[in-house]
């Protein structure tokens, strides 16, 4: 019988939690940054429909297919709290999932329709930043939030206020990252 040897891919590894994305903490924005949020979202028409229903907007330009066809859009448009929650969503990664509050949502504009088939892109430049003598654990973060279409047309403007924590404050780990509670998962002692 022939001796094994072992081979290189069933040897035995040093196995390590490695650190993902913690979002940005206070000290890491910059006043002129932008940050382009990753991933494009194609709207669907169940999208448009159930933000309609379940927000009980009853603008038929949203619903109404033989309505919408009469307009000068010629079809149904897609509800603008959805785009706004949408872009948003999209901006959480980079400027918000250390968030302690969202203060404010301001200077709202659609620049042009969204439809049924877009896709939408979001960034965010940051406007402004500042810390607050009454909380030291966080500071808050001004951003611009611009959505584009799959043609590059801007469809969304807004300015977001979060306060954002900082990261003396977050103590974030590969163990622990920013929404799990102490002890889920894999631990440092398990390997």
């Amino acid at each position: 019988m022939a001796e094994e040897t072992p081979d290189s891919d069933s040897e035995e590894t040093d196995k390590n939690i490695v650190a993902g994305w913690h979002g940005r903490y206070y000290e890491d924005f910059s006043v002129g940054d932008v940050y382009k949020h990753p991933f494009g979202r194609t709207v669907t028409e169940t999208d448009n429909v159930w933000m309609t229903n379940v927000t009980m907007n009853l603008n038929p330009m949203h619903f109404n297919e033989a309505y919408a066809a009469q307009t000068e859009f010629g079809e149904r448009l897609v509800d603008g709290t959805f785009v706004i929650a949408l872009a948003v969503g999209m901006s959480v990664i980079d400027v918000s999932v250390n968030a302690t509050a969202n203060l404010g949502y301001d200077d709202i504009r659609h620049h042009n329709p969204v439809y049924h088939g877009d896709t939408i892109y979001a960034e965010s430049e940051v406007l402004s930043k500042r810390e607050l003598e009454s909380r030291d654990h966080v500071g808050i973060v001004e951003t611009e939030l611009r959505a584009y279409n799959q043609d590059g047309d801007l469809v969304l403007s807004l300015e977001r206020t979060p306060m954002v924590l900082k990261r003396e404050h977050a103590d974030p780990s590969a163990a622990q990252p920013p929404g799990w509670l102490e002890g889920i998962g894999t631990q440092p002692e398990d390997l």
